[in-house]
């Protein structure tokens, strides 16, 4: 095979897809966006690397009307809905991006696949970083939490450590406390307690563990025992760890975009309706509110949704507007009499 044709064999292996809008993520904050947006009409593809932030969880809660769902089957629910109205799930994981506004190109496992849009929606989400402590990870979202209000309902009454690295762990305890009469503060990396917050502790009834923890044992994905250091264990059937909400801004970026570092992590500014500094392009969920539950993140997905169709039709309205303005010609005018007679301008 000559050169020439292996470069035609190639290019006629990339899938070239065109769309009103590129979602990047099929999480609920995605698919929220896509399904506004197909029930608007507008030609969506959705990029799914399929890999969900909230798979180890057994759960999806304070999501009313799907309380406790599963979060896969939550995703499967709303990927056949966004197709209902005409909305494509791209498999395959995003790897570059650039252009401006009403020229995007997005491209999709190393070229495989091209998409060009107008508009782009970022709903890629965040990576948890986690203390690096042995059995953390392995325990991740089922006994290892950190948010009372997504799984806290579970641990209720159960024995609760909370891992401390910032003084944040305080406000964790104070959550926890209410779920349970059995709370536990390990400071590990966090500061040492100021004379009123000793107080607040001694208040709640919650022991304070100081030498640093070394491990936690587990058994699967369930917690048994916290190790500190010189090799005690402390039972325990939960642990709450803070982690450090990094959002995957790497496209942002790549589109021009700048990251945020705040006291919590990294992530994407925007406005309310997800709006970002770059012009076309658009964020959801956890991208740029990292504390967002499930609930939060597919409002945000619709609200960025409706924000683009709105975009898109005052783009579309500006165009039409210049259209019509242009100064008159015989070029025009045939134009529109072949349009509207066909051949019965000659009296056919």
């Amino acid at each position: 095979m000559t050169a020439e044709a292996a470069m035609i064999t190639e290019a006629a292996t990339i899938a070239e897809l065109q769309a009103d809008v590129v979602v990047v993520g099929g999480g609920a904050a995605g698919l929220a966006a896509a399904v506004a947006l197909g029930r608007s009409r507008r030609s969506v593809i959705v990029v799914d690397a399929g890999k969900p932030r909230n798979a180890p969880a057994h759960g999806a809660h304070n999501l009313l009307g799907q309380e406790g769902i599963s979060p896969l089957e939550l995703l499967a629910r709303g990927r056949a809905e966004a197709e209902a109205y005409g909305v494509r799930i791209l498999s395959g994981v995003v790897t570059g991006a650039s252009g401006v506004a009403d020229a995007f190109t997005i491209e999709v496992d190393g070229g495989a696949s091209i998409v060009t849009a107008r508009r782009v929606v970022l709903a890629t989400g965040l990576v948890d970083e986690l203390p690096d402590v042995p059995g953390v990870r392995e325990a991740w979202g089922r006994t290892v939490l950190h948010c009372p209000y997504c799984h806290g309902w579970e641990v209720r009454d159960q024995r609760i450590a909370v891992l401390g690295r910032t003084e944040g762990a305080l406000h964790q305890v104070m959550l926890f406390r209410q779920l349970s009469a059995d709370v536990t503060l390990f400071l590990h990396d966090a500061p040492e307690p100021s004379d009123e917050q000793w107080e607040q502790l001694s208040a709640l009834g919650v022991s304070v563990v100081t030498p640093r923890v070394q491990r936690l044992i587990v058994d699967g994905d369930q917690v048994r025992a916290v190790e500190i250091e010189g090799g005690r264990s402390i039972e325990v059937d939960a642990v709450v760890v803070a982690p450090r909400f990094v959002a995957r801004t790497e496209l942002y970026e790549a589109l021009g975009g700048e990251r945020t570092i705040t006291p919590f992590g990294e992530q994407v500014v925007a406005d309310a309706r997800g709006a970002t500094a770059v012009p076309g392009v658009f964020v959801a969920g956890n991208t740029s509110e990292p504390m967002a539950m499930v609930s939060v993140a597919a409002g945000s997905g619709v609200m960025a949704g409706a924000a683009v169709n709105g975009d898109l039709a005052a783009a579309d309205l500006a165009r039409a507007v210049e259209s019509r303005a242009r100064p008159f010609s015989a070029a025009m005018e045939a134009k529109a009499t072949e349009a509207v007679l066909g051949n019965r301008r000659h009296g056919i």
